[in-house]
């Protein structure tokens, strides 16, 4: 069974100790911050290394805290080694003023779809992607729904009480 120490072990072998930014456990999920310089190196190993393993990519998607100065936007990568039932969340991130990050199509085909939607909800730009234009939303739209920089609410309301949402 491959362990959370093998993982971190082997990474830290093949691209060093400053390749991991973090590794921790959340929620029951392996996860790794990786540098984006390095995302096609690191996730081309974590596939095709015979003892990780880790062929199929069961997600990515996107993720903006606009708080997190120098590391606003970044990409999450889900993949899954079939073969131990193992699962990893490889998370890279990056200052919104530059959302960019290489496409990882020519690891799994199905990045391509994904990074789509990731790119027409986020603004994230996957550099070398074969087809990357909007997927869901209409091409003319000029801004990225999935951005935190609207409130979350209109505070020229005037049909709600606050004190049903427990606010005074």
């Amino acid at each position: 069974m491959l362990t959370t120490e093998q993982i971190i072990e082997k990474l830290k072998n093949q691209f060093g100790e400053e390749s991991l930014k973090k590794a921790y456990v959340s929620y029951d999920m392996f996860t790794i911050h990786i540098p984006r310089e390095q995302n096609i190196e690191i996730l081309k190993f974590l596939r095709e290394d015979p003892e990780l393993n880790y062929t199929f990519m069961k997600d990515l998607c996107g993720i903006h805290y606009p708080d997190n100065k120098g590391e606003e936007m970044g990409v999450i990568y889900l993949l899954h080694n079939l073969r131990d039932n193992v699962e990893i969340r490889v998370e890279s991130f990056f200052p919104s003023e530059d959302s960019n990050i290489r496409t990882a199509t020519s690891i799994w085909r199905a990045a391509n779809w994904m990074e789509r939607e990731t790119y027409d909800f986020f603004g994230i730009n996957f550099e070398g992607h074969p087809d990357l234009r909007r997927i869901l939303n209409m091409d003319e739209m000029d801004y990225f729904p999935m951005l935190k920089q609207y409130p979350l609410e209109d505070g020229t309301r005037t049909d709600k009480d606050d004190t049903m949402f427990g606010r005074s």
